[in-house]
């Protein structure tokens, strides 16, 4: 997998590839972790400003994006396809339409969609159609979704900044760029799924290389208790 530090300046980084032979995902564990995971209630949340990305499994993009500084909840999903209520089973089996996605809650006033934007992209491959490292599957692919207009355009000209600086050596952008329209929250045992399993080798040998790389090329974006 290639991830590449895609800041306003379009700096080049290619890093290491994932371990290919990892356990299945839809292998649950019971938690392993007894570390308290607090929650920001319904009404807290609903200050903040809300973003939906997909780029591969949930449980990695999930942690990724709680480590960005600004980002006050993440919430791991389904979204993009046309099937009401989906489970894990469904979406992870590839038989509906949807991809595995988060949620964003963040502050605008600490970081701007922009910023998420720089965050998704530098944080996964967009040039791998339907598979992000050993997850292989439309379920798996690169949405970038937008709410209006102006978030289309950030993604959009983005997009072409990264073409024109040719930051993945002539390969096409396979992102989608799709308007959003409902977000399935995923079932309870997904939250937070890296915190909670830290032993299982999914999260072990794909999910944390996957996040120390981001943290790697992005610290001025992290939160202080990330670092």
């Amino acid at each position: 997998m290639i991830f590449r530090t895609v800041l306003v300046t379009i700096s080049l980084f290619i890093g290491t590839s994932c371990q290919s032979h990892v356990e299945k995902k839809t292998s649950i564990q019971e938690p392993q972790s007894s570390k308290p995971i607090s929650k920001l209630t319904d009404q807290d949340l609903e200050k903040f400003e809300t973003a939906y990305f997909a780029s591969g499994c949930f449980w990695c993009v999930e942690a990724i994006f709680e480590s960005v500084k600004g980002v006050k909840e993440v919430v791991s999903g389904y979204s993009g396809g046309t099937e009401k209520n989906p489970t894990y089973e469904q979406v992870g089996g590839g038989m509906t339409s949807h991809a595995e996605a988060v949620k964003v809650y963040y502050d605008p006033k600490i970081i701007s969609f922009t910023a998420l934007v720089q965050v998704f992209f530098g944080s996964h491959d967009p040039t791998t159609l339907n598979r992000q490292g050993p997850d292989r599957g439309a379920q798996y692919r690169s949405v970038a979704f937008y709410k209006n207009d102006n978030e289309k355009i950030i993604i959009e000209s983005y997009i072409k900044a990264l073409e024109d600086q040719n930051v993945y050596d002539g390969a096409p952008i396979t992102t989608e760029v799709t308007e959003f329209s409902k977000f399935y929250d995923a079932e309870d045992y997904h939250q937070d799924y890296e915190r909670k399993h830290p032993d299982n080798s999914y999260i072990t040998n794909v999910s944390v290389p996957r996040l120390n790389r981001f943290k790697e090329n992005f610290q001025d974006f992290l939160k202080e208790d990330s670092h």
